[in-house]
């Protein structure tokens, strides 16, 4: 239990429905939905359209999705990947003729095609209990109203506003100028948009005016996009990749999601005796620090839309190997360049309903505002997926025509003697596994309740060195440094997290306080 005399927030508790996200309208719009009739897909798609209104630089209809799925009376887990694939002329040769080593982050180069609105089409369609009118009529409205723009949305705002450019000044700026906290952010042409996709499904995206608009927009940049690619995007649904940890079960999204690098840090922490260390003390810091370069390091390696060495990187063997490579005294040199484009902005959302169906999704557009471009007439805000594409001659995550690239978001479930019990997803880009990871070990290793689990202090070794959050105390952080680790603090928090708990007869739910967000319940 907490103390209560210190800042921090309870968990919510209810027995009916539950839903957890980064923030609170979109939060209140699911309940709305659930009270209404609507099951736990009808509330997600709800909230998460809504969340690209209120947080725009981190996802919106231009965007992708993954999803796992726990139906109600059932335990079986399947998943959704809604992402989009790159356009049918898109080729890694090309780019490296023009001296490219690496996709570029923003510009046309990056941006795949939409694949989000396909799987949230698909999934009301086949799960949902309400019709997409009534589902997205609470975004359409926000859209065309406006909403007040929160704080840390205001901060994020700041920060990626600069990669705005061309029409997407006009859309995502006011009079030219960043949203200030309070302000009202309005868009009307999304709003128009659904309207089209309520009423005729996903032609009202992929077909028709809205998506002349895109592809026009696009080739007017220099996209080599066409209105076939845009047609062909199709979401599929699969099996979750699974790995045990001390009697619970990590459910992960398969490739070209990252959601096995999760499985693999894990698998490579059974060799040590986390429970002996001091949470967040130097210890527990530096291992996971260790285990994340090897684990990112495979990744990189393996994780494509097709991943044929999958099995050896969830293999004991390989983490048997990969546990004996850490010196628990001294930090390794990386174990090798990260060469896929990584950064933190999307948004996750969790319901589970009376009936306990359970949603584990995720949405975003990778960078804060994806690509930094949008349409001339609707003002969809592209992706910069394409930056997740490997450059490297024969690699298996190299950019091709119509393929998918490697993606950081992934949504999560952890399972316990056969039942999925908490669906849970943890923000912020490449930190995503190493979140996955923290969370689930906190809770497991650690006993801390699910609130605590994320409003604990965090650390991750990337391509930057090592950030280490304020939360974590000066002498930690002098003793990382002397064995080798650069440590740096975050300008940003690291990531942010929801989950809920489904327990004997009640829902338990949390939200990160690094998020603007809450779990709410009825």
């Amino acid at each position: 239990m907490r103390d209560f005399q210190m800042p921090g927030r309870s968990a919510t508790y209810a027995s009916n429905g539950m839903v957890a996200t980064s923030h609170p309208l979109a939060a209140k719009v699911a309940i709305d939905i659930l009270q209404s009739g609507g099951n736990a897909v009808d509330a997600a798609i709800a909230g998460a359209v809504l969340l690209g209104i209120c947080e725009p630089q981190m996802t919106g209809i231009g965007g992708d999705c993954f999803a796992l799925i726990k139906p109600a009376g059932s335990e079986e887990v399947f998943t959704l990947n809604g992402s989009g694939r790159a356009p049918a002329s898109a080729s890694a040769e090309v780019l490296r003729s023009r001296q490219m080593s690496a996709v570029p982050i923003r510009g046309i180069e990056p941006v795949t095609l939409p694949g989000a609105m396909d799987a949230f089409c698909t999934l009301s369609a086949d799960y949902g209990m309400l019709g997409l009118d009534q589902v997205l009529a609470p975004a359409i409205r926000y859209a065309d109203e406006g909403v007040p723009v929160a704080p840390r949305v205001a901060f994020d705002w700041a920060e990626d506003a600069p990669s705005l450019s061309g029409d997407a000044r006009r859309f995502y700026l006011l009079d030219g100028q960043v949203p200030r906290v309070g302000q009202i952010f309005r868009a009307p042409g999304q709003a128009e948009v659904l309207r089209r996709v309520a009423a005729e499904g996903r032609a009202g995206f992929y077909e028709g005016e809205v998506a002349e608009d895109m592809i026009t927009s696009l080739r007017a940049l220099g996209g080599l996009h066409t209105h076939e690619d845009l047609a062909a995007t199709r979401c599929s649904y699969g099996r979750p990749v699974s790995g045990d940890y001390k009697g619970h079960t990590l459910m992960e999204h398969p490739p070209n999601g990252q959601g096995a690098t999760a499985i693999l840090m894990l698998n490579i922490l059974k060799h040590f005796d986390l429970a002996a260390m001091d949470p967040f003390g130097t210890a527990r810091a530096h291992i996971e620090a260790e285990v994340a370069k090897l684990a990112y390091d495979a990744r990189n390696r393996f994780i494509a839309e097709a991943t044929p060495r999958l099995d050896y990187m969830l293999s004991p063997e390989l983490a048997a190997r990969l546990a004996g490579l850490i010196d628990p005294k001294r930090a390794m040199a990386a174990a090798a360049p990260l060469t896929e484009a990584m950064h933190r902005d999307t948004i996750y959302i969790t319901v589970v309903d009376r009936d306990r169906m359970a949603v584990s999704l995720i949405y975003s557009i990778f960078w804060g505002f994806g690509s930094g471009l949008a349409s001339a007439k609707f003002g969809i805000n592209f992706q910069n997926r394409g930056a997740g594409f490997s450059l490297a001659e024969g690699h298996p995550n190299e950019m091709a025509g119509g393929k998918r690239p490697m993606h950081t978001i992934i949504p999560a479930m952890l399972g316990k003697e056969g039942r999925a019990v908490m669906p849970f997803g943890v923000m912020g880009g490449a930190y995503q596994p190493t979140g996955h990871v923290r969370f689930v070990t906190n809770m497991v290793d650690f006993g801390m309740d699910q609130q605590t689990a994320v409003d604990g202090p965090r650390c991750f070794s990337g391509p930057d060195g090592m950030q280490v959050e304020r939360g974590y105390s000066d002498a930690v952080r002098a003793e990382l440094a002397a064995m080798g680790h650069q440590v740096t603090v975050p300008s940003d928090p690291l990531g942010g997290a929801q989950n809920i708990q489904i327990a004997d007869g009640i829902l338990i739910g949390a939200s990160d306080p690094r998020k603007d967000g809450c779990a709410l319940g009825y």
